[in-house]
């Protein structure tokens, strides 16, 4: 008894593990019980295809998700400080109705349907154009979510995000991604726009002694020409 007790165990362990791996490891953990990730089940509630871009905006950083690191599957994650000039090529996967509704990394609830994103570095949230390299597609997602932990994958697209893409097929594709702003806002821009002012520079005054009394020199005139210092 104590044998097969402990092979119903193995084999118990063993199944969870292909599963895991055979679902492709999304942004959260998936547990034993769920069946492998995939597109929705029957015929998806919008056409996917005319999913518009995510809208770069400014927004703080989320106040959860955005530790300086984290530990997922025993390996430690680090958190990028800021994401200006962030470029990256890898290969890209999605994630799909196994954690439709569930939360994402920062709170959200996450939507197969939205234009996001998961990462396993950048602050949340962050907007990325992300192409297929293999096609030339572009989107822009934001990212909401950590992941994908499987392999050298770099990026974790949503299902509508993959199907503008060409990738809910093949389910991976190489992508490069890139991080995009919002345009300045009003101050800022005035403030960009603004011409640089000439300043004037202030000039030292020269002290010299002669026979131990300062004698001040002025290098600079004075500002009404009717005053004439005394040198």
């Amino acid at each position: 008894m104590k044998t097969t007790y402990k092979s119903l165990i193995l084999l118990t362990c063993s199944l969870v593990l292909a599963t895991l791996s055979g679902c492709g490891g999304g942004a959260a953990i998936p547990k034993a019980k769920d069946n492998c990730d995939g597109p929705p089940l029957g015929k998806p509630l919008v056409d996917v295809h005319k999913v518009p871009d995510a809208v770069p905006k400014h927004e703080p950083l989320s106040r959860i998700g955005n530790k300086s690191t984290y530990t997922v599957f025993q390996q430690q994650y680090k958190v990028m400080p800021h994401n200006k000039g962030f470029r990256q090529k890898g290969p890209a996967s999605w994630y799909g109705r196994k954690w439709h509704g569930r939360k994402t990394a920062n709170g959200e609830t996450y939507d197969m349907y939205a234009m996001t994103a998961a990462h396993k570095h950048l602050p949340l949230p962050t907007y990325l154009k992300v192409t297929n390299l293999q096609n030339g597609k572009k989107v822009v997602v934001r990212v909401n979510d950590r992941g994908p932990f499987v392999g050298k994958r770099i990026i974790d697209l949503s299902y509508a995000a993959a199907a503008r893409l060409g990738l809910v097929g093949s389910g991976i594709g190489l992508v490069e991604i890139e991080a995009v702003h919002p345009p300045l806002r009003f101050a800022e821009n005035q403030a960009e726009s603004r011409p640089p002012q000439n300043k004037i520079p202030i000039k030292r005054t020269v002290i010299e002694m002669r026979k131990g009394a300062p004698n001040i020199v002025t290098k600079r005139p004075p500002s009404d020409p009717r005053f004439i210092p005394k040198v």
